[in-house]
C-alpha cells in the first residue's frame, strides 16, 4: 500500500503535488535543489546546469484567474498578468495556506531514482539524494517528478554552419538574464517562440539593432484582449471549445482574420505556414511596436555564419553581429531517471495521459507538469497530481498496458494532424478536453446540465465564462465549498487591479457589452440545442430552448458583471 511519496522539485507542479498527496492522506517528502520554492518562476542571477531559469523582465502569459490553483483564488489586488516576482508571491501564499513548506527539504539534489529489487511486488523506489556533499538513499512507495521541461537547453549548433567560429558571442535563451551589456550591439535572436519574442523586444530597447530570425513565422497575440480584458479570458469558455470542435476551420479562420486586423502578419514578415491552433501563439504586447519602429527586423532562417557576419536563407547578410541568442527550446529528459524509462514502442516519449510511463509492474511513478498547451500549466499540473495520487492509493486504476499504448498512439496521431512540430514538441495537449478527461475519472468534472437546471446563473458562467480552475472543485473528491463563490466573483478580481483611477461612467458600458454578448450567445445556444433535440432521439433535454428561454429572464446581476 502506498504511503510515502517522494516529490522532486518545489516549483508550481511540485507544490500542488505535495498538496495532492496530503489530500489523499499520503506522506510527501519534497526534494528541492535550490534554497527556495518557485522553480522556473524564481529569478536567479547565477543558475546551475539542470535548473530552470527565466530572464528579469518576464511577465506571465496567462492571467491570474486562468493560472490559479482550483481552491486558491489569487488576491484581488494582484495584477491580471503578473511579473514573475508577483507570481512567486502567489506561490508562497499557496504554500503557506496549506502548510506545504514543512514537507520540503531544500538544497537537496536528487541524483538517481531506481526501482527496488522487489519492485514487481512492492512498487517501491530508491531515491538517492545529495545535500552539502552528503549522499543518502531513501525508500519511497511512489515518486512524483515535478521538475518541468525547461532545464536542458536544446542548442542545435550543427544546423548553423560556421557558428563555432563566430567572432562574437552566442548563448542559449536559458542563459539570458537581461539586456544589460547589449548597449550599442547588433543582436540576432534565433527562434520566435515566446522566449525569442520577449528577448528580441527586451534587447531592442538598448541594442543598436535586433534581428529576429524565424523559419516558420508565428501568430502573435496580446495579453490585452477585447475591451481591455485579459486576452485568455476571452474566447476560452466551454462554449467556445464546443464551437471550435464543431466548426474548426471557420473558427480558426475567424481568429486569424481578427488577429490580422490588429496588424497584418504578412506585412510584418510574421505570417506563419500553419493555422492558428496548430501551434502555441506568441504572446507579446510589444513586438508589433518594435517592428513598426524598426527596432526589431524580422529575418528568415540562418543559412550560415561567416566570421562576424550572419547570412540568411534569402541571401541577405548582416555584418558586424555581436551577439546571437538561440531561443531554440529544450530537450526533454530527466537524467536522474532510469535510461529509456520514458520511451516505449519506438516513441521517444511514451507517457499515458502525459503522466505515467509504460512498462512498470506498478504505477508508482508519475511525471507532473510535463505538458504544454494553449493555456496555463498550473491547473493541468494540479489535475495530474490529483489523478496520480488517487491511482497511487488504488482508488483508481490504469487500463492494461496494451490499451494505454493504443491510447498514446491514437492521441499522438490525432495531435500530429493538428499541431505543427509535434515531433520536436511531443508535450502538446488540448487544455479543456485534457482537464476534463482526468476530471471525469476522478469524479470532479462539472455537471453542466445539472448546473443549468438547478442553478442557471452559475451554470451559465461555467458554460459561457472562462474555464477557470474553480470549476473542478464544485463536486466530487476534493470538493471545495468556496468554489461556487470563486466563480461568481472572478470578474471582480479581474477588475480590482484596474481601479487605480475609477471612471464610473464606463461601468454600465462594460456591463451592457457583456450582457449583450451573453444574450446573443444564449440565443445561439438555444437554437443549437433545439436542433440537437430535434435530430437526436437520445437527447437528455426534451425542451432545451424553453429551459434557456427561462434562464434569459434572470436578472442581469445573476449572470453579468457584479
Amino acid at each position: 500500500m502506498v504511503r510515502t511519496v517522494a516529490v522532486i522539485g518545489a516549483g508550481p507542479s511540485g507544490l500542488t503535488s505535495i498538496k495532492g498527496c496530503l489530500e489523499e492522506g499520503l506522506e510527501p517528502t519534497c526534494f528541492e535543489s535550490s534554497d527556495d520554492i518557485g522553480g522556473l518562476w524564481r529569478f536567479k542571477e547565477c543558475v546551475d546546469p539542470g535548473r530552470a531559469n527565466i530572464y528579469q523582465s518576464v511577465i506571465i502569459n496567462s492571467s491570474k484567474e486562468m493560472m490559479s490553483y482550483s481552491d486558491f483564488p489569487p488576491p484581488a489586488d494582484l495584477p491580471n498578468n503578473m511579473h514573475h516576482t508577483q507570481l512567486l508571491i502567489y506561490l508562497r501564499l499557496y504554500a503557506e495556506a496549506f502548510d506545504l513548506l514543512k514537507h520540503i527539504q531544500f538544497q537537496t539534489a536528487v541524483l538517481s531514482v531506481r526501482q527496488r529489487p522487489d519492485f514487481h511486488v512492492s512498487g517501491q523506489w530508491e531515491v538517492e539524494t545529495e545535500r552539502s556533499g552528503h549522499r543518502e538513499t531513501l525508500v519511497f512507495d511512489a515518486v512524483m517528478v515535478c521538475t518541468g521541461h525547461f532545464t536542458q537547453p536544446h542548442l542545435p549548433l550543427s544546423d548553423f554552419p560556421g557558428i563555432e567560429e563566430f567572432e562574437g558571442k552566442y548563448l542559449h535563451s536559458w542563459e539570458y538574464r537581461s539586456a544589460e551589456g547589449l548597449q550599442g550591439k547588433r543582436v540576432v535572436v534565433v527562434g520566435i517562440g515566446n522566449s525569442g519574442g520577449d528577448i528580441a523586444v527586451d534587447a531592442s530597447r538598448i541594442a543598436e539593432q535586433v534581428y529576429l530570425s524565424t523559419r516558420r513565422g508565428a501568430w502573435v497575440v496580446s495579453r490585452v484582449g477585447e475591451g481591455g480584458l485579459p486576452g485568455d479570458l476571452v474566447g476560452t469558455s466551454r462554449w467556445d471549445r464546443l464551437m471550435q470542435t464543431l466548426f474548426p476551420s471557420w473558427i480558426a479562420s475567424s481568429i486569424e482574420n481578427k488577429v490580422n486586423q490588429i496588424f497584418n502578419h504578412r506585412l510584418y514578415g510574421l505570417q506563419p505556414k500553419h493555422g492558428f491552433f496548430a501551434q502555441i501563439p506568441v504572446v507579446n504586447d510589444d513586438l508589433p511596436g518594435r517592428i513598426i519602429s524598426g527596432r526589431v527586423l524580422i529575418k528568415p532562417n540562418i543559412r550560415e555564419v561567416r566570421g562576424s557576419s550572419v547570412v540568411f536563407e534569402d541571401g541577405s547578410v548582416v555584418d558586424k553581429v555581436d551577439v546571437v541568442v538561440f531561443a531554440t527550446g529544450y530537450n526533454y529528459n530527466y537524467p536522474f531517471l532510469p535510461s529509456g524509462l520514458l520511451a516505449n514502442s519506438g516513441l521517444p516519449l511514451c507517457l499515458y495521459r502525459h503522466v505515467f510511463p509504460l512498462g512498470l509492474a506498478r504505477p508508482s511513478l508519475a511525471i507532473v507538469g510535463f505538458v504544454c498547451n494553449l493555456g496555463a500549466i498550473n491547473p493541468l499540473a494540479e489535475m495530474q497530481a490529483r489523478w496520480a495520487t488517487r491511482i497511487f492509493k488504488g482508488l483508481l486504476t490504469l487500463p492494461p498496458e496494451k490499451a494505454m499504448l493504443q491510447d498514446i498512439k491514437r492521441d499522438t496521431s490525432t495531435l500530429q494532424n493538428r499541431f505543427a512540430c509535434l515531433e520536436r514538441h511531443p508535450l502538446q495537449v488540448d487544455h479543456i478536453p485534457y482537464l476534463d478527461s482526468m476530471a471525469k475519472e476522478i469524479g470532479v468534472r462539472p455537471n453542466l446540465l445539472w448546473l443549468l437546471l438547478t442553478e442557471p446563473g452559475l451554470g451559465l458562467r461555467v458554460l459561457l465564462g472562462p474555464c477557470t480552475p474553480y470549476q473542478y472543485r464544485l463536486r466530487g473528491p476534493g470538493q471545495w465549498d468556496g468554489a461556487r463563490q470563486a466563480i461568481l466573483t472572478q470578474w471582480e478580481r479581474v477588475a480590482q487591479p484596474f481601479k487605480t483611477r475609477i471612471a464610473p461612467q464606463e461601468e454600465n458600458k462594460i456591463r451592457f457589452s457583456f450582457s449583450l454578448k451573453l444574450v446573443l450567445t444564449m440565443s445561439g445556444t438555444a437554437i443549437l440545442l433545439t436542433l440537437f433535440s430535434r435530430h437526436s432521439a437520445s437527447s437528455v433535454l426534451s425542451h432545451p430552448a424553453d429551459i434557456l428561454a427561462k434562464v434569459c429572464t434572470l436578472p442581469e446581476t445573476m449572470w453579468g458583471h457584479k
